[in-house]
């Protein structure tokens, strides 16, 4: 693996034709057009391109979240071309660079100094956050697909392919791992990562199960199947999120929203959600997104409050920012009153948005489907 302090000769060239003293608001940023005003909810501080375009690439996605360094700030991304950039706050300039053989489901997580990396070639990189050197490296030997845990000393990260990994945090040296085999029918591409509490991991996987383990050692705790019978698609790949009182809510793309107890398993309350793929909890309203929808639920009961139709785009896993509810839908980033469902403006920079934007108060980072990073400042109230 290579690491590289400067860009690329070509994404030089890249970002000159694109011409950065241009912010584009609402349009493709390699296509000059008129600057549109800026929304009330956002303006643009700054924008670099990361990825040069490829030759026939018709509908580039880019579906790793940045992550923020907490000790500089340094947003590190994650992209298709396989590598990984750590680049500043005050400008965008990319401060060092590191190469992989493939290219990214997932972002990193940074801790205490260190960037941990999965790779979409099978590997986990643990790297300095302040040079990009390699400190260590795991080998799966699968594609991972999801940011790491950190809990108890380990690395919690689960692979495309069915398989939850513990990998000591500071050594990079295997502790166990949990594999379930996949079902015979068609699954959705992806994998849900874990959500650990009191020494508990809660993971779903395709085969339609919630699994608890133990994360001293891997040990299964619980299993409870929420896929029913169909033939396919029994994915439970949204991350598992907790309420305050420790209950555990997940989805099952064909079954819809479950609240389990987080001790046995057992069914608090089902809604019957079919195609629900991520969860998010604020208070006591839990946020259901999938294929074309946006929906809010009670966390008590599951009563619904609001549905958004979102008219054939996926929604995915949002950030909380100024009082918004900022949620990638493929072809935008759309700002959400999460009071109400109502839709306040939508930021298309081209070719969409997948990644969930991370949150620097008060910025959002934003990765767009074309690899360019945007730094969003929010305006108004909220947290």
């Amino acid at each position: 693996m290579m690491r590289h302090r400067t860009r690329l000769l070509a994404l030089a060239a890249f970002a000159a034709v694109a011409g950065c003293r241009w912010i584009p608001l609402s349009n493709d940023p390699t296509t000059p057009g008129r600057d549109t005003s800026p929304p009330a909810i956002y303006a643009v501080d700054w924008w670099v391109p990361l990825v040069a375009p490829r030759l026939w690439e018709y509908a580039p996605r880019e579906p790793a979240a940045p992550a923020i360094d907490p000790d500089t700030q340094r947003v590190v991304v994650a992209t298709r071309d396989g590598v990984v950039r750590a680049l500043s706050p005050l400008d965008g300039r990319v401060e060092w660079e590191f190469k992989t053989s493939g290219g990214f489901s997932a972002g990193p997580l940074v801790r205490e100094g260190v960037v941990y990396v999965p790779g979409g070639d099978g590997a986990l990189y643990a790297l300095k956050a302040a040079t990009g050197d390699q400190l260590w490296r795991y080998a799966s030997g699968e594609e991972l697909g999801t940011t790491p845990v950190f809990a108890s000393g380990k690395l919690l990260v689960a692979s495309n392919t069915d398989t939850l990994y513990a990998v000591d945090a500071a050594s990079g040296k295997w502790s166990w791992q949990y594999r379930r085999d996949a079902p015979s029918g068609f699954t959705i591409r992806g994998a849900a990562a874990p959500k650990v509490d009191s020494g508990v991991a809660f993971v779903g996987f395709s085969d339609g199960y919630l699994v608890a383990l133990e994360v001293a050692d891997g040990a299964m705790k619980w299993e409870r199947a929420l896929g029913g019978s169909a033939k396919q698609f029994l994915d439970v790949d949204s991350t598992p999120v907790l309420d305050e009182a420790g209950r555990v809510y997940v989805a099952s793309y064909q079954q819809g929203v479950y609240a389990l107890s987080p001790e046995t398993g057992e069914i608090d309350w089902h809604s019957p959600k079919v195609g629900v793929t991520g969860l998010a909890i604020r208070g006591e309203v839990l946020y259901a997104m999938g294929d074309s929808q946006l929906a809010a639920l009670h966390s008590r009961d599951g009563r619904a409050l609001w549905s958004l139709d979102l008219h054939g785009r996926a929604a995915r896993l949002p950030a909380f920012a100024r009082g918004m509810l900022v949620v990638p839908v493929g072809g935008a980033l759309l700002f959400v009153d999460p009071s109400t469902g109502r839709a306040q403006t939508a930021f298309d920079p081209g070719k969409g948005v997948t990644a969930t934007p991370a949150k620097a108060a008060p910025r959002l980072y934003v990765l767009s489907n074309l690899g360019y990073l945007y730094a969003m400042r929010l305006v108004g109230s909220g947290g």
